[in-house]
């Protein structure tokens, strides 16, 4: 029998029946390959997410991979049999943010897969096709389950702005710290350096094109150009600030608990500080982050550590909660 996961209420799930949802105009349905886990879905189950950004009871699961399995009416034909990832805001297309290609501030409120509709914990997928982006025959399906937080960075890379021969920095050593690597390396900086808590990161950070490593503990230098945070932490934010020059341009990615202490108004002002945020990712961010996985210059597969059954859904969210040395990115097989 086919099963889904179904979290029924914080800190209750199991898993369930699963019947294929057959697609209507416009959709499509996919079987899912691989589904990840992150801090987001810990925040589900625990209860602990935003109200208005969950709606119990919820089949979770935002990070995917598949195959088109059957399309519905209105998409091509030929849609079905490729492998895809999808993006999980659902806009409207309509509001004049939507129409500005900025769809994660989409005014006609908040819907997304995964938090407060189905998501991919489960064999099959259905959703809107215009959410689908479309990879190559060959392509690495596994690896791929890790685009959807790769499209959050490229949406901090592409409001970063780095140029060729510019300094820049990560603050942050998890999943989205190491692909803010992978995309800032990808525009010829002449300093790469990464900042985290974790020095067995350090290797794979050089791996990936980091050109230094320091823990945040350590003395950091200043006068860097561009600076992404992926930290999630307000003591993280302010190390960003902190490394970089007079003017320079700090991306922040992760978010740190309500109500921490934030940057300092007077130094953001003083020093002409440029901030900006990601919350999600709009599609040409996606189509950013899909075209570099394709050419090979964004490499997902050496942060996967664990691959374990949906059964083993409660283990997979200890895992990810642990930060223990040896956990990287974990993924769900349906």
């Amino acid at each position: 029998m086919s099963t889904a996961v179904v979290v029924e209420a914080p800190g209750t799930h199991r898993l369930a029946a699963h019947t294929p949802r057959p697609p209507g105009p416009g959709e499509a349905q996919v079987r899912v390959h691989a589904v990840g886990i992150c801090g987001s879905d810990r925040e589900v189950y625990q209860g602990n997410r935003p109200e208005g950004y969950v709606r119990y009871p919820l089949v979770p699961g935002h990070e995917w991979s598949g195959t088109v399995t059957v399309t519905g009416p209105g998409v091509p034909a030929s849609l079905a049999g490729r492998k895809v990832v999808g993006e999980g805001f659902r806009n409207c297309q309509v509001c004049d943010r939507c129409h500005a290609g900025e769809t994660t501030l989409c005014t006609d409120g908040y819907e997304e897969t995964g938090f407060t509709l189905p998501g991919a914990m489960a064999p099959t997928l259905t959703l809107p096709a215009r959410l689908l982006h479309v990879l190559p025959d060959d392509a690495d399906l596994t690896a791929a389950a890790l685009l959807e937080p790769a499209a959050c960075v490229a949406a901090a890379a592409v409001k970063a702005d780095a140029k060729p021969g510019e300094r820049v920095a990560v603050v942050g050593t998890g999943t989205l710290g190491m692909f803010a690597v992978q995309f800032l390396r990808a525009v010829s900086p002449a300093e790469l350096l990464v900042v985290g808590a974790r020095e067995d990161r350090a290797a794979l950070a050089r791996e990936f094109g980091a050109t230094g490593f320091r823990t945040g503990d350590e003395p950091l230098p200043g006068g860097f150009d561009v600076v992404i945070e992926a930290a999630g932490s307000a003591d993280a934010a302010r190390s960003a600030a902190a490394l970089l020059r007079r003017g320079g341009r700090l991306v922040l990615t992760g978010i740190p608990a309500p109500g921490a202490d934030g940057l300092d108004p007077t130094d953001l002002v003083v020093r002409q500080l440029q901030v900006q945020t990601v919350f999600g990712a709009p599609p040409d961010a996606w189509a950013h982050a899909v075209r570099m996985f394709a050419a090979g210059l964004l490499d997902p597969a050496p942060l996967v550590t664990h691959e374990l059954p949906l059964s083993e859904f409660s283990h997979a969210i200890e895992l990810v909660g642990s930060g223990g040395p040896k956990v990287g990115k974990v993924l769900l097989r349906p």
